[in-house]
């Protein structure tokens, strides 16, 4: 039998897991590490953090698999997308990382746009100019820190850093390339036009390959503190949502995945590339070769439910205690007493503003309907039934740019809920499918890597040999009737309190 290995380098730590050929795991690690907040908004990462769990993860699941070292034959790399590495010319890291949820570049986001054009830069990149993605925060550092700047020889994502440590090499892929916003997202190249207009030299960046392609080997340095032998290849890998894709099997025309976290998505693969020009949802080259995804976001999904828990449900949290059961399955439970339409208790999920479909920072998260009738259990299901109004949002928007699943498969924390997953099959009019393995992108980049050794013909392929349904849910078609009734609602909400949104902000 042979192994590959697959890395997820996270915001709260990098996962590492072993896997058969055929999938299924023999092992993980995960070695968590801290977030810097120097101010308000922003976020940053030691990427010595990164490369020190790295190494440990690997050699402990190694460890811990009994696999012999020899049968492994590949390594594939996922992790947090849009984070700025910055190293010097011997490889030293110039300055810790600014990743995806600092929000400190909204000016360098406007000088983008004056220096590109709003539509161009979306024509090109795909998407319009976001704090969260690279380019800004590149711009940032050359005007906060022009001493760094001028330092600086590589500029790599997360992943892309880890990759280094292991290889040697520069390098990245299409699928988190595509979120520094500097790729020319239809042809999967580096864009000259938009290096050009801001000023940044291409030679920076390192070279761009397909996700399954192998990048460069395990050098002894590296191997040694992996308890691996030197030489294994390491694939392109994917971000984190794309590698995600993989590890469900959404790797296909039809195929699309949501997943509730902390934040929603709904993620549709494309042979084509389709462009919002909005900029509403983000399009992506994707990890399957010659194919992308369009990607809608809920920003705050899983975050909506946990804030209600922590705020409001300490009934359940002390019933949960003395049961020793996990909060979330009494708060299941309440919210199941609830009818549909939580007893005329529609909630907006607008707490971190929103993404899609409105691109908003100012609007917030808003009840409306609440009476003194209402009990805890109806603004539970208030609560879930309006983070999916606005997952239905996105796939609403994906539907219109020509992605049409009929199969939504669920993962994520959220996705456990089989309370939430019949809401999610009822509001979207579809089954929802659960999957035997829930290691997402951990799983996606071994796919990956096992076609990069050769194990299978494609990505495709593996995943249809891998991949494995473990339950499905149909939409109830009487359901379905009254959610489009309430989501109706929910859709008219947004524009009359747009204004008041924006009044609050500016108190």
């Amino acid at each position: 039998m042979k192994y590959t290995i697959g890395i997820d380098i996270g915001t709260s730590g990098t996962k590492t897991v072993l896997f058969d050929s055929l999938g299924k795991k023999q092992a993980s690690c995960t070695v968590e590490y801290p977030l810097y907040q120097p101010r308000n908004g922003w976020a940053e990462q030691d990427p010595n953090d990164w490369k020190n769990a790295v190494f440990a993860s690997v050699a402990d699941a190694v460890k811990k698999s009994g696999v012999d070292p020899a049968d492994v034959v590949g390594i594939g790399l996922s992790g947090q997308m849009h984070g700025l590495v910055m190293l010097d010319k011997d490889g030293n890291v110039l300055r810790r990382s600014i990743i995806w949820c600092d929000q400190r570049t909204a000016a360098e986001c406007a000088d983008i746009e004056n220096l590109v054009g709003k539509k161009r830069l979306i024509e090109i990149s795909a998407n319009p100019a976001l704090t969260g993605f690279t380019a800004s925060k590149i711009l940032w550092v050359k005007k906060n820190e022009p001493e760094i700047y001028a330092r600086c020889r590589h500029i790599l994502l997360p992943k892309d850093y880890i990759r280094y440590e292991l290889c040697g090499v520069f390098a990245t892929e299409v699928s988190d390339a595509s979120g520094m916003q500097l790729l020319d997202v239809a042809h999967r190249c580096w864009s000259d036009e938009l290096l050009d207009r801001l000023g940044i030299d291409g030679d920076l960046l390192g070279k761009v390959y397909e996700s399954p392609e192998i990048t460069g080997r395990l050098t002894p340095e590296a191997a040694a503190k992996c308890g691996l032998p030197a030489g294994i290849p390491v694939v392109g890998g994917a971000g984190d949502n794309a590698a995600a894709a993989v590890g469900v099997g959404v790797v296909a025309d039809g195929r699309a995945f949501t997943t509730i976290g902390t934040s929603g998505v709904v993620f549709a693969h494309t042979d084509n590339p389709s462009i919002d020009p909005g900029g509403r949802v983000h399009t992506f080259c994707c990890a399957v070769p010659g194919a992308w995804h369009l990607m809608g976001v809920t920003q705050a999904a899983g975050l909506s439910l946990h804030w209600l828990r922590d705020t409001v449900c300490t009934a359940e949290i002390a019933e949960a205690a003395k049961a020793g059961v996990d909060p979330y399955r009494i708060m299941d439970d309440d919210a199941a007493k609830s009818p549909i339409g939580a007893n005329r208790l529609i909630y907006l999920p607008y707490l971190m503003g929103e993404r899609t479909p409105h691109l908003d920072p100012n609007c917030r998260g808003t009840f409306v309907g609440l009476s003194a009738i209402h009990e805890r259990g109806d603004l539970i299901r208030a609560v879930l039934e309006g983070v999916c109004y606005s997952l239905r949002d996105c796939l609403e928007i994906l539907r219109g740019m020509g992605a049409a699943p009929e199969l939504m498969r669920v993962c994520g924390g959220g996705g456990k809920s089989p309370l939430w997953r019949q809401m999610l099959a009822d509001v979207f009019g579809m089954p929802t499918m659960t999957l035997e393995s829930d290691e997402g992108p951990a799983l996606g980049v071994a796919i990956l890597a096992m076609v990069g050794a050769g194990l299978y013909p494609d990505v495709v392929a593996a995943c249809d040999k891998i991949v494995r349904a473990k339950e499905t849910y149909q939409a109830n078609i009487e359901n379905s009737v009254k959610y489009t009734e309430f989501y109706k609602i929910y859709t008219n909400l947004y524009s009359h309190l747009k204004d008041d949104f924006a009044a609050l902000s500016r108190l």
